[in-house]
């Protein structure tokens, strides 16, 4: 077998990406604190054609040359905005149709693979703070809860790696 060369891999331009056909969904960022792990949604949304990357609170924005080492330009194409609190962020995405869906670990929340996303509908998925999680306060406003299951000792996974998981998922069961 032999690796893909660059050249091979087929990539947009900036500009073809921003007019492609989007996953419908929002990633908000809950007041996350390392610039690498914003770094990485930015480029892990690049990758899944996310509509848009939403920024709350304590969560740096672009540019920064922390959160580009992990990025890799995709700050460039993954369009974003910040928030000074994530609840006017929900409020804003409420009134532009997307469902408040949070990505944590509480009652009654769906085991991720039950859940099955409407294509027809806009999701905002919420990942939060490395130490916290999603607010309380946030978790008092949401349409839902998405839960990842875990067997493991730790029973958490970093911010990235959840938001690798998720959009998968919901790119598996919406595009593919």
């Amino acid at each position: 077998m032999e690796k893909l060369k660059l050249d091979d891999l087929n990539r947009v331009s900036v500009e073809e990406f921003k007019e492609q056909d989007k996953l419908p969904v929002a990633v908000v960022l809950d007041n996350v604190r390392s610039m690498h792990n914003v770094g990485s949604v930015f480029r892990t949304g690049d990758g899944f054609a996310i509509e848009k990357l939403v920024l709350c609170g304590i969560t740096a924005c672009p540019p920064h040359r922390e959160i580009e080492k992990t990025a890799l330009g995709a700050t460039l194409s993954v369009d974003w905005v910040h928030f000074e609190k994530t609840t006017e962020a929900i409020n804003s995405l409420r009134s532009d149709g997307y469902t408040i869906t949070a990505i944590e670990q509480a009652k009654n929340s769906t085991m991720l693979n039950t859940f099955t996303p409407d294509p027809k509908k806009k999701y905002a998925l919420i990942f939060g703070n490395e130490v916290d999680g999603v607010s309380d306060e946030v978790m008092s406003i949401i349409d839902q809860c998405i839960e990842i299951p875990q067997f493991g000792t730790k029973h958490s996974f970093n911010i990235v790696v959840s938001a690798g998981i998720v959009l998968w998922d919901f790119f598996a069961k919406i595009r593919l």
